[in-house]
């Protein structure tokens, strides 16, 4: 009897191209952190990896996070750390409220500005310079010292300025931004590494919709926001031994508001290892214990790629071990 014919699956389909959301807009250095995310590769230098993905700007953190929650986007790439003006505090903000976002990789991207002109603009001709302010202010001493007669004004972004240059509609006669907008607006490099902090770089992460964190490699970190619920006397000390105790190293913890009201405060953290080591789920179960919530943010690989040392009793082998002795004795043996 000949097979029947096959009907496929109407659960099944192919997959398609995989969406970005990143904050824009085109040639910033989220951009360059998007393309590096999107090709699995580093981020580094001026130029990136051409993407595997689709990529899309969109106006704001908020927006695009949202896009992926609304499954607009399979994912989104913001900035969430720089080395010199610290935390991101509205990436901070949003993967710890609203529907639950995981972060599945990270990239660092190292900050040194481009200051951009219109073709044919000597550097002597520059009396008025744009940027975001934080651009601004990670190169005022250089600026301070290659263009003392200039003045800098505020824009949304630095890739904003940039644009302001190509389109005509702009008020000053440079930009300083990212390296990659020089291609984006045909602009002119007037001087490349424009920076006062050597070895400034920021950190990116790729946002998701929850899903199994990435298998450990070793070399990986997570993330995770503890809620408090009532504050008391050596509360973030007990916060603390949890991880101390298992000998598991932080990278990052800041207090961040609740929004429920002055002295409300929620913990953001960052450390060392994968939430299938047994000392980083043991970890998490203790803060499980003791904190209002916790919402997991994640495990994935370290964009650095340094693998923690990991103290004597800590390891899998030994939190193995151990629970083989409690059972034995439990069973009298």
């Amino acid at each position: 009897m000949p097979d029947a014919p096959h009907t496929p699956d109407p659960d099944s389909t192919v997959p398609g191209p995989v969406r970005y959301a990143y904050l824009g807009p085109e040639g910033t250095f989220t951009e360059q952190a998007a393309r590096a995310l999107a090709a699995g590769g580093p981020a580094t230098g001026g130029s990136a990896t051409g993407p595997a993905a689709t990529l899309e700007p969109v106006t704001t953190v908020t927006v695009a996070l949202d896009r992926v929650r609304s499954g607009d986007a399979d994912g989104a790439v913001v900035p969430i750390e720089n080395s010199v003006e610290g935390s991101v505090p509205v990436t901070l903000d949003e993967l710890a409220t609203g529907r639950e976002l995981i972060i599945t990789a990270e990239v660092t991207v190292p900050i040194e500005f481009s200051l951009l002109a219109r073709p044919g603009t000597a550097i002597e001709d520059i009396r008025v310079v744009g940027t975001h302010p934080h651009g601004a202010a990670q190169t005022r001493k250089w600026v301070a010292a290659h263009l003392p007669g200039a003045t800098v004004v505020h824009t949304n972004s630095t890739a904003a300025a940039a644009a302001g240059l190509a389109d005509h509609s702009a008020t000053w006669d440079a930009a300083i931004t990212a390296p990659l907008a020089a291609d984006h607006y045909r602009l002119a490099t007037l001087a490349t590494g424009v920076a006062d902090n050597a070895g400034a770089e920021t950190r990116f992460v790729l946002v998701t919709r929850p899903d199994a964190p990435p298998a450990p490699t070793g070399a990986d970190k997570s993330s995770l926001v503890a809620f408090i619920e009532h504050d008391r006397p050596g509360l973030l000390l007990e916060l603390l031994e949890e991880f101390a105790l298992r000998g598991v190293n932080l990278s990052r913890i800041e207090s961040r508001p609740t929004g429920a009201g002055l002295g409300h405060y929620c913990f953001s953290i960052d450390c060392e290892g994968h939430i299938a080591e047994a000392r980083v789920g043991e970890a998490l179960m203790g803060l499980h214990r003791m904190c209002d919530d916790v919402r997991f943010l994640g495990s994935y690989p370290r964009a650095d790629g340094v693998r923690p040392e990991v103290e004597k009793g800590t390891g899998d082998a030994d939190f193995a071990e151990a629970e083989a002795w409690l059972a034995r004795l439990r069973n009298g043996r």
